[in-house]
Order: structure tokens, then C-alpha cells, then sequence
């Protein structure tokens, strides 16, 4: 980390349409800091201490990367870190930050969101109510149905503690199985989710991208599901099989799937997915609640202001795991 007197040169890489930090000027105050588009990258990457990922899903530093002979640290303003994981930044001594903990509790209200609406049946009476149907039906009690959160991170656990306070059973896969996880009780393990889905009314997946977890839910998991399950997915669209996950909800193999993020984004209007009635689309949007991008403007000043003092940095990614590591 970097004590020096000089300003830090800090690279903000951004998108165009893509509004900058507030707190632009403020950064400034304690950096030299050069804003960029994937294009300019490699230029403005050269002898640069930091990059900062404004435009957070982009995949530009990878060909940017024999640019980048000074760079110390970069920060990603999202959870997810996964297009930054190549293979020379997992080797290299640069530090790797997100944004842990700023999506924690939306996303966990948005889990709670379409358990309900699922349960309520709310996407059916919208239907019926835009043809002037009047049409009774009987519900399902959400306090004492199951859960499966798989992702025992920051959104998995906040998403465990909100659903079991409405008195949801809950239980969750992670890494490493262990008992009396103070979150979700059980853990089992990822590599034994298809022996667990079977016990769950939802399955939540919360869990980070990474070899371990691409493709988690596949054919073998969904057959594993029940037939009045529900999918609900807010991790990574990676993390599912969707030509299997596709066929299942055709056949009725499980109920119905709420699903936020997409292996494609946007999703192309041709998807099938867009078609099914049992199928509940949001466009990656789970944790933007009002006021999130200056929540991770902050994020970044606060870390920033960490790197200018020589303290810690904070939400530090294990490059080997592809997350913050936690208990």
C-alpha cells in the first residue's frame, strides 16, 4: 500500500450513459484520477495505482492488462467479481476490493419479495385482474415453509435472517458443511446440493460465480427439486443450467422459477424465458435500491481514503475463492 506524499493516479473506468460518482470531487481531493471508457483503458491504465470499476461489469482490463505496470489496486463496485478473475490478476500482488455489504439487505428483501409473490400468487392476480377475471383461489402459508440459500455470504446470510423472522425453516449450502451455523443452522455442501434440494419448498441462490459454482443447478439438481418448488435466483445467471432449468419448468418438473440474472444481459428477446407463464424476469436489478450507486461511491471514498493513510483496505477479495472471505 501506498504511504506516499504524491497523489495516488487512480483510473475510473466508466460507461457512456452511465452517470459519474457524486462524489467525484472529493476523490479528486486526495487522487489523481482519470476517468476512461473501455477504449482509452489501456492508455489510462499505464502507471496507474488503482483502477476503479464504476462501470462494474466490464471485462476490459484483461486486454489491458500488459498496460497496467503499476497497478496496486482494484476495485470493483459490485459483489460480483468474476470477470475480473484472469488468470494473471489472480497471480498477480494486485489487491482486489468489491462491494461487499452494500447489497446485503435489498436482496434480501427481494428474496422475501418473490417468496411472496410466489406464494400469494400475485403474478397470476395481476394477470387476471388485466382481463377482468374474477377468479377465487386458495393460497400457501409462507411462515413455515423451506428454504435452501445457497451462499453462505453476506446476501446469503442476510437473506436467512429475514426469512427465518417472517418463520421460514432455513438452511443453507455453502463451501464447507458444518452444523449449528448461527445463520442457517445446517450448512451442507455445495457439491451435495442435489442430495438437499429435494427438502425445500425455495431455492435460493445467492451465491458467488466461480468454477465451483458454475453450472451448479444443473439436470441432476432440478430433477432432485420438487415439483412444487421454486426456483428464485439473484446470484449469477452462470450459476444455472438454463437449457436444463428451461426444460424442467416446460414439464412441470418444478413449479416456477423468479430469476434476476441471466448467463446473456440483457436477456434477448427471443429467449423462450420470456414466454413462460411459470417464469417471474427482472432485469438484474435485485439490490438497486434508490440511492445504491452512491452507496458504492461512498464505498469506494471510504476505501480510498483507507489506501491514502496506509490502513487496510476493506472487502479485500480472496483471488483464489472469488469472494470476501467470511466465517
Amino acid at each position: 500500500m501506498s504511504n506516499t506524499v504524491s497523489k495516488p493516479r487512480v483510473v475510473l473506468l466508466s460507461a457512456q450513459g452511465v452517470a459519474l460518482p457524486f462524489n467525484l470531487d472529493a476523490l479528486e481531493a486526495v487522487a489523481d484520477v482519470t476517468v476512461t471508457d473501455a477504449g482509452g483503458l489501456p492508455r489510462a491504465v499505464a502507471g496507474a495505482d488503482v483502477l476503479f470499476l464504476w462501470d462494474f461489469f466490464s471485462s476490459a482490463l484483461q486486454d489491458a492488462w500488459p498496460h497496467a505496470d503499476a497497478l496496486k489496486w482494484v476495485h470493483v463496485a459490485a459483489a460480483g467479481v468474476d470477470a475480473m478473475l484472469f488468470e494473471e490478476l489472480r497471480s498477480s500482488g494486485v489487491v482486489l476490493t468489491n462491494a461487499h455489504g452494500t447489497f446485503d439487505q435489498p436482496i434480501a428483501e427481494f428474496v422475501l419479495a418473490s417468496i411472496l409473490a410466489h406464494n400469494k400468487q400475485l403474478h397470476l392476480s395481476k394477470r387476471l385482474q388485466q382481463d377482468s377475471v374474477w377468479k377465487h383461489r386458495e393460497l400457501t402459508r409462507t411462515a413455515g415453509s423451506r428454504a435452501l440459500v445457497v451462499g453462505t455470504g453476506g446476501i446469503g446470510r442476510a437473506t436467512a435472517r429475514l426469512l427465518r423472522a417472517v418463520g421460514l425453516e432455513v438452511r443453507g449450502v455453502g463451501r464447507t458443511p458444518r452444523e449449528q451455523d448461527p445463520d442457517f443452522g445446517t450448512v451442507a455442501a455445495s457439491s451435495d446440493l442435489a442430495e438437499h434440494a429435494g427438502w425445500a419448498d425455495h431455492v435460493v441462490l445467492a451465491a458467488p460465480l466461480t468454477e465451483q459454482t458454475r453450472d451448479l443447478v444443473d439436470d441432476v439438481v432440478l430433477a432432485a427439486m420438487q415439483p412444487s418448488a421454486h426456483l428464485i435466483n439473484v446470484g449469477r445467471g452462470a450459476l444455472v443450467d438454463e437449457d436444463a432449468l428451461l426444460q424442467a419448468l416446460r414439464r412441470g418438473q418444478i413449479a416456477a422459477a423468479s430469476l434476476d440474472v441471466f448467463r446473456e444481459e440483457p436477456l434477448p428477446v427471443s429467449h423462450p424465458f420470456w414466454g413462460l407463464e411459470n417464469v417471474h424476469l427482472s432485469a438484474h436489478m435485485c439490490g438497486d435500491v434508490v440511492g445504491w450507486r452512491d452507496a458504492l461511491a461512498r464505498q469506494f471514498q471510504d476505501n480510498l481514503e483507507r489506501w491514502t493513510t496506509g490502513a487496510d483496505l476493506a472487502n479485500v477479495v480472496d483471488k483464489q475463492r472469488g469472494y470476501v472471505s467470511s466465517r
